[in-house]
Order: C-alpha cells, then sequence, then structure tokens
C-alpha cells in the first residue's frame, strides 16, 4: 500500500509508525511512553514492550472541550511522571512516545529523561500534532510542536534525527477541520435547520476542493500539517 492510498489524520500517521517500529529489531526493549490504552502495543509483537503513563486521565476530564468518556489504565506496567521513571539508566533500546507532548506540562524535560533511558544507537520515535483542538482537557498544555521543536532539543540532549515528516499538509488540515464544522457547530452554535444545511452544502463542497488543491501540494506542510513523525537515534 502506497502512502498517496492512505485517507486521514490518524489513518496516516499510524501507517508511519507501524513501518518505524517494524524497522527495530526483533527482542528489542522498547517503552511506550504516554502509552495510555497500549493501542500501538499491537505494532510491537516482535519486541520486548513495556506501557509507561501518569495513569490520572479518566475519560472524563474537566467535562471541557473533547473527551473520550471512557479510559482504562489498568494495563500499565509503569504508572510515574513521564520525566521521572523509574528505570536504570541505558534501559531501553527504542522508546516510542505518540501523541503525547501536547499532554505533558515539561516535553523538553521528557527528552532528557529518554535520554538517559535510552542506550547508545537506541531508536527514540515521537510524533505529535502541529496543530489540535483541545482535547484530554485539563492534561492539554501546548497546541503543537513544529519540526524546529525537534531539530532544537533532540540534538541538545544527545539525538541525531534520522527521518522526519509531515503527516499530509495545510489543505488536508483546514478540509479536515470544514468537514469537522457540523459536528462542533451542533454543540457551540444556535442555528436554524434551514442554516445547517447550507452550511452542511458549501462545507462539502469546500472541502472537495482542498482535497483537490492537496492532489496538486507543492509543499504547505512547511505552513501546516497535522502533525511531524520523528525517528532519531541515541548518539
Amino acid at each position: 500500500m502506497q502512502m498517496k492510498e492512505i485517507v486521514g489524520n490518524k489513518a496516516r500517521r499510524e501507517f508511519w509508525l507501524e513501518g518505524a517500529l517494524a524497522s527495530i529489531p526483533e527482542g528489542t526493549r522498547i517503552l511506550d511512553a504516554g502509552a495510555g490504552e497500549l493501542q500501538y502495543k499491537r505494532f510491537c509483537k516482535h519486541l520486548d514492550y513495556v506501557a509507561q503513563d501518569f495513569g490520572q486521565y479518566d475519560g472524563e476530564g474537566s467535562g471541557d472541550a473533547l473527551q473520550t468518556g471512557t479510559w482504562d489504565n489498568s494495563k500499565l506496567d509503569i504508572v510515574s511522571d513521564i520525566a521521572e521513571i523509574p528505570e536504570a539508566d541505558g534501559s531501553f533500546g527504542a522508546i516510542m512516545c505518540i501523541e503525547v507532548f501536547e499532554h505533558i506540562p515539561h516535553p523538553i524535560c521528557a527528552i532528557k529523561e529518554f535520554s538517559r533511558l535510552m542506550a547508545p544507537g537506541g531508536t527514540l520515535i515521537i510524533t505529535a500534532p502541529v496543530s489540535s483542538l483541545t482535547h484530554f482537557a485539563p492534561y492539554y498544555f501546548y497546541n503543537g510542536f513544529s519540526r524546529y521543536f525537534y531539530e532544537t532539543h533532540l540534538k541538545a540532549a544527545g539525538f541525531e534525527i534520522e527521518k522526519l515528516e509531515f503527516n499530509s499538509n495545510y489543505f488536508d488540515y483546514v478540509a479536515q477541520e470544514v468537514r469537522r464544522t457540523r459536528k462542533i457547530g451542533r454543540q457551540y452554535s444556535k442555528v436554524g435547520f434551514f442554516r445547517k444545511q447550507i452550511l452542511k452544502i458549501s462545507g462539502s463542497i469546500f472541502a472537495n476542493q482542498l482535497s483537490y488543491l492537496s492532489k496538486h501540494d507543492t509543499g504547505s506542510s512547511e505552513l501546516l500539517s497535522f502533525g511531524v513523525h520523528v525517528q532519531a537515534r541515541k548518539i
């Protein structure tokens, strides 16, 4: 399957992540930092998988913005602050941290902790949004992270970036939000049925035009994308 055939923010990210994890040698001890409900454990069957999370999100959060409703922390191996994980130096040959950084009040400290925990030559895999709607509140501290965040702070912590990719582009991001307008409108705006129908039709037309522009994109990801995918090596 080619990347161009994959549609959607999450689907693109998971396609990339599965490939990145598949490249890690069998039997490598991997830390899933901020593992949540262990949704990516399925990509780690060939690895010695360890799940860590702070374990305080319950699905309801503060009740503001986007919440999941339910959340299961019962399968975690380690419950701790992500910047103070009770494992010895160099304990892991790989670490992944997927869509977590926006929920950490001190992401640079987390990177430093990953460096401590990582054996030389180990692989670090990180994905996080460039921009996102508020979710998991009150555990939502940053709107997103640019490529320059990783290029600056991973280098300072002793990592060399091997791969850095954008998850789609400006046009796909805007199209996603246009399509989401009806759902957000039902929750946050009082409009009549007729106006809703107009919004539905005009939104669909606009989103389709954005998808057309995306197919002919020439680099708009430098402005905006769903997120950045990073694979780095501990020096």
